[in-house]
């Protein structure tokens, strides 16, 4: 029998997440992805290969599916307008339900670069009639240690402003949630978020509370904060969107708290500290 439910990005941090908390608790799905080698292997779960920017390839991949879930695809160039298409592949194959991972304050004028991209995605989604469910994650919790250079320094633009970061498992549980009852849901958005609002000097001084590494933050001047990251040798695009993350916590734009994860899943959210020492335990 074919699962009525699919899922995309099952070999990336938050599709794999979702796909094994369905396989665990017994529903049957499809996962969508670009390499069928890097797949999880789940009890329940059947494996197709599809890209966003192949339409048609979608389409066949999708058929008989009802309830979709739509992990936002990689950082790159075309990335809309390959969402667009998947959207488009998904009605035609007669998808009815889609669920889709936004970011937190999607605006066409979003300080954060990739904000924009989700709001255009949004705004594709809300014209192709499916019914849909938008998650807008807030920055990932789990993200904040990779931010720290070798030399212990979390730098970057953020001045004083606050982020309401939100873990990457506290995602995949509301999404979950979702998925199980999406008519439940059908039309709705929630802001993701973490249980407090903190400036990067508070992330430093709780990693270092909690796992013993000295960590401090540098606030870095626009000019400073490019220069720090021109040696990885990416494109200005990407650059850009680095800058823009820091950026758009000094404007603000990142700040707010929601109990949209207790609503979903029944319990708190999941604090940084909570999360670290997670970590360290296991």
């Amino acid at each position: 029998m074919t699962p009525a439910l699919a899922v995309t990005g099952a070999t990336g941090r938050l599709g794999r997440r979702v796909a094994e908390r369905l396989s665990a608790a017994g529903v049957p799905q499809r996962l969508l992805v670009r390499d069928p080698e890097r797949a999880p292997s789940l009890p329940g779960a059947e494996v197709v290969r599809a890209e966003y920017a192949d339409g048609d390839a979608a389409r066949r991949a999708l058929d008989g599916v009802t309830t979709l879930f739509m992990v936002s695809g990689a950082e790159e160039l075309g990335r809309v307008e390959a969402h667009r298409t998947f959207v488009d592949a998904a009605g035609a194959a007669g998808v009815r339900h889609l669920v889709y991972t936004s970011f937190f304050g999607a605006a066409p004028d979003a300080t954060f670069t990739l904000a924009r991209d989700h709001w255009a995605t949004e705004e594709h989604i809300a014209a192709s009639g499916l019914d849909a469910t938008i998650l807008r994650d807030n920055l990932y919790l789990d993200f904040f240690p990779l931010m720290v250079g070798e030399d212990g320094v979390l730098r970057g633009p953020a001045a004083d402003g606050r982020v309401a970061a939100v873990a990457q498992d506290d995602i995949a549980d509301a999404a979950v949630a979702v998925l199980r009852e999406p008519e439940q849901h059908a039309n709705a958005r929630y802001d993701l978020t973490g249980p407090a609002a903190l400036t990067l000097r508070e992330v430093a001084a709780t990693i270092t509370e909690v796992t013993g590494r000295p960590v401090r933050y540098q606030d870095e001047s626009l000019n400073e904060a490019y220069a720090s990251r021109a040696a990885y040798g990416a494109p200005a695009w990407q650059v850009e969107a680095w800058v823009s993350t820091y950026t758009a916590i000094a404007a603000g734009e990142l700040d707010g708290i929601t109990g949209a994860v207790a609503e979903l899943t029944g319990r708190p959210a999941t604090s940084l500290a909570d999360h670290l020492s997670a970590q360290r335990e296991s």
